[in-house]
């Protein structure tokens, strides 16, 4: 017979490495705590239904709270021989409390189990997801309040466009982030819910009461189909899926930070803290960190693809596959965690440079639009408008002017329309202010948004 816990119809015994490959407590030791934790709630609920004398559920639960004790003080060695964090534990029960340890897996399967463990593990780990994005969220604010009226230029397909507030740009982001804070909050709804119960695929013959088992593990919600609550990862693929677009965010904010703080363009300069320099070239000062950020997005994005791929093809309920779930979430829940508080410094303490950022629109055509709109409010169709402004923008180009220093007469001989009032029309604080309307870039409004954005964050849920 098998020494294994579950080896009693087995006669072979298998090789040591592949003993190896089917383990997972290389990774899944990770949900010890959580293991310990679904297992007090159970046996408590054991004991009280009558399904084990109450004196079994409270030795049981005495050796459980000593695990609990020697997991806390880096006691515990697990061993692969016992494959997962589950027969891990119960081994080492057994050895502190001897034979009335297997007591504790009546009315459960490791599949309820793992099951209860993963939810557990996320639970516990999403409101420190909300808290990180509330944090880089008030930085944003502040940062956006600070550079309510610090003009640059604004892009489309990396061309400059028209002129922006500085703070309306750190707003988009803000709102990006919201939108990951609800996602993230939404993915809660989807983990609270408690899955032990379902023993293995079917139910159990044992009179469990699992609302019971759900309060004291603190589940607002209870899976209602067995088969459903063993072989559901939606929760996981939700968090992943989450993970990647707040990475997307992260690596889009890092990409300008990257290109924003070149010689080219020195809009901003990071800090030393999160900067580093060349071994061979003394002048560098490297954006490290943002391109690490950059860069750690395609492991999230791989690990959503690679759980997405797992699970498209397999049959109700559980399968050996799903053993691939946990190893991805556990780094990405580190690398996203790591990845907003880097964001957070790095955003937090670098300079601004509004001066040049200012200048950069004061030597291009981003104005172009507010002389097109300057016609329009003159009566003239704005198709013809930007014809007419395309034409100036032109003569512009080959003459080396920029519209701000073409003469009046040169104005007014593209349109008759143009008056002397049209200068103020095209200065950039200008441009940025008449953007009143709802979402637009005028410096009232950043300031209104920033309003709005302090009264979001209030009512965050951590």
């Amino acid at each position: 017979m098998s020494d294994k816990l579950w080896g009693g119809r087995f006669t072979g015994k298998a090789a040591e490495w592949v003993d190896e490959f089917g383990a997972s407590i290389g990774f899944d030791y990770h949900l010890a705590a959580e293991d310990l934790e679904g297992s007090l709630a159970h046996v408590k609920m054991l004991g009280h239904q009558g399904i084990i004398s109450q004196a079994d559920a409270d030795e049981i639960t005495t050796g459980l709270h000593s695990l609990e004790e020697d997991l806390a003080a880096g006691k515990i060695e697990f061993s692969v021989a016992n494959e997962d964090i589950h027969l891990n534990m119960e081994a080492l029960l057994t050895k502190k409390i001897g034979p009335v340890a297997g007591k504790l897996h009546t009315g459960r399967s490791r599949n309820d189990q793992v099951a209860t463990d993963f939810h557990l593990w996320v639970k516990h780990r999403l409101p420190a997801v909300k808290e990180a994005i509330t944090e880089l969220q008030a930085t944003l604010l502040s940062l956006a309040e600070e550079h309510a009226g610090t003009i640059m230029p604004g892009y489309t397909h990396m061309q400059h466009a028209q002129p922006i507030s500085y703070g309306h740009y750190l707003l988009a982001y803000f709102e990006m982030f919201q939108r990951d804070f609800e996602r993230f909050e939404f993915n809660e709804k989807h983990t609270d819910k408690l899955p032990l119960g379902a023993a293995a695929l079917a139910g159990t013959t044992f009179p469990i009461d699992r609302e019971m088992v759900a309060e004291d593990l603190n589940f607002t919600d209870i899976y209602h189909n067995s088969l459903d609550a063993v072989s559901d990862r939606d929760f996981a693929l939700e968090f992943l899926s989450n993970a990647s677009i707040l990475m997307v965010h992260l690596s889009r904010m890092a990409e300008e930070l990257i290109l924003w703080g070149t010689y080219e363009f020195n809009y901003i300069e990071l800090s030393d803290n999160f900067s580093t320099g060349s071994s061979i070239m003394p002048q560098k000062k490297n954006a490290d960190f943002a391109e690490l950020v950059r860069g750690k997005s395609g492991h999230v994005f791989g690990s959503l693809m690679g759980l997405l791929t797992v699970m498209k093809g397999l049959p109700l309920a559980y399968n050996k596959d799903m053993q691939e779930d946990k190893a991805a979430t556990f780094a990405v829940m580190d690398t996203i965690l790591a990845s907003i508080k880097v964001f957070t410094g790095m955003v937090s303490t670098m300079t601004v440079h509004k001066e040049r950022m200012a200048a950069a629109t004061k030597d291009d055509f981003s104005n172009a639009t507010e002389l097109a709109d300057y016609l329009a409010t003159k009566g003239l169709p704005f198709r013809q408008a930007h014809a007419v402004v395309g034409e100036l923008v032109l003569k512009g180009i080959q003459e080396g002017k920029t519209l701000n220093e073409m003469s009046l007469a040169e104005l007014q001989a593209a349109d008759s329309h143009i008056e002397d009032d049209v200068y103020a029309e095209l200065e950039s604080e200008q441009a940025v202010n008449r953007r009143t309307s709802l979402g637009g870039t005028a410096v009232v409004n950043v300031l209104n948004e920033v309003n709005r954005g302090k009264s979001i964050l209030a009512g965050h849920s951590l």
